[in-house]
């Protein structure tokens, strides 16, 4: 028997955006268009009558908008939700809000892109599709952020702890597992953290914003030259790489930069990874969440061959299990566990 087409339907008010969308996802024989709507309330209609596999959802329509289609979707058929969202600031605490009504992901609109970058759009959209395909039955009648009660309390000296630093990397469903993380650190916690995620450099500022006001830790989105902070997390901005340098005799700040100009991810966890470990060798605690690819495999190797721990999420509880399974076949992850699981690991393992 022949494998199943992926059936996808498109929400959008655009119909050149519902063209393109369609174009994009159909140059992969895979996958198919089986229905297209003008606004939420259509959207919703079509997807409960067509019970499609996929959705890609936009976030402003007339008489219902993305975010109020999305909640009843996931309440009435739980259904993998692409978001379609522009590069702004405000498009992207939309998406985020989506993302917390259950939205599995998004993906920008930026049809202004070159060629080469719309090619790129077009690689991710087909590869997100495929991936948020296969959770359909496991993951996606979950609904996202639901409050824990919180750690026990971390009382180490940011001087004598073991581990030094914490390096979390992820993508692909990345903020929802992010945000589920490290709200639920202790905040009496002496560790700084490095988080870096595939995102575009105008998400990072709000993402980063939205972590600290959910977190007990401070978080803010890294700047050149800022200092590393006991306790501390910062978020690496989108478009560019970041690193952690040597200061002085012990002191430690980020380096912001565009090297190397040819890397396919800006920011890159291996990168990241890879000047934590340099820096804080047999004391850095490396962290891989859901994501597609390997990003992140190299980074965690060095950090357990200068001596350091490594913990990876399990493929159970992932959006799309690339980036952890990479870690795992490597025979790199120290501990393998659900994402509900991390925090208290994290906690565990420092």
């Amino acid at each position: 028997m022949l494998n199943k087409k992926i059936r996808v339907l498109i929400v959008d008010d655009s119909a050149f955006m519902r063209k393109v969308i369609k174009q994009m996802i159909e140059t992969d024989p895979e996958i198919e268009v089986v229905g297209s709507a003008r606004d939420g309330r259509e959207g919703v209609e079509l997807a409960l009558s067509l019970n499609p596999d996929v959705i890609t959802m936009d976030l402003e329509m007339p008489r219902m908008n993305g975010l109020e289609a999305t909640e009843i979707i996931m309440d009435k058929s739980p259904t993998p939700i692409i978001m379609v969202s522009s590069l702004t600031k405000e498009g992207a605490k939309a998406t985020f809000e989506a993302l917390d009504k259950g939205a599995a992901d998004y993906i920008s609109k930026n049809l202004t892109s070159s060629s080469f970058d719309m090619m790129k759009i077009q690689e991710e959209l087909i590869g997100k599709v495929k991936a948020v395909s296969r959770k359909k039955n496991r993951l996606f009648g979950l609904r996202s952020f639901v409050p824990r009660p919180p750690l026990p309390s971390v009382k180490k000296s940011f001087a004598t702890q073991k581990i030094g630093f914490v390096a979390i990397g992820a993508s692909t469903g990345g903020p929802r597992a992010i945000q589920e993380v490290l709200s639920h650190l202790p905040g009496d916690m002496t560790t700084p953290f490095l988080v870096a995620i595939h995102m575009p450099r105008a998400f990072t500022g709000a993402f980063a914003e939205r972590l600290n006001e959910l977190c007990k830790l401070e978080v803010k989105e890294a700047a050149q030259g800022d200092y590393v902070r006991a306790g501390q997390i910062l978020l690496t901005p989108g478009g560019s790489q970041t690193r952690i340098r040597k200061r002085g005799g012990i002191d430690f700040c980020v380096e912001i930069n565009d090297e190397p100009h040819n890397s396919l991810y800006k920011p890159s966890v291996d990168i990241c990874m890879t000047s934590v470990a340099d820096c804080y060798p047999g004391r850095s605690l490396g962290v891989i969440l859901t994501g597609m690819g390997h990003d992140g495999r190299e980074g965690m190797r060095l950090i357990k061959e200068k001596g350091g721990k490594t913990l990876a999420q399990n493929e159970e509880t992932c959006t799309v299990y690339g980036m952890p399974k990479a870690v795992v076949d490597a025979g790199l992850a120290d501990k393998i566990v659900p994402l509900d699981h991390i925090a208290a690991e994290i906690v565990n393992m420092i």
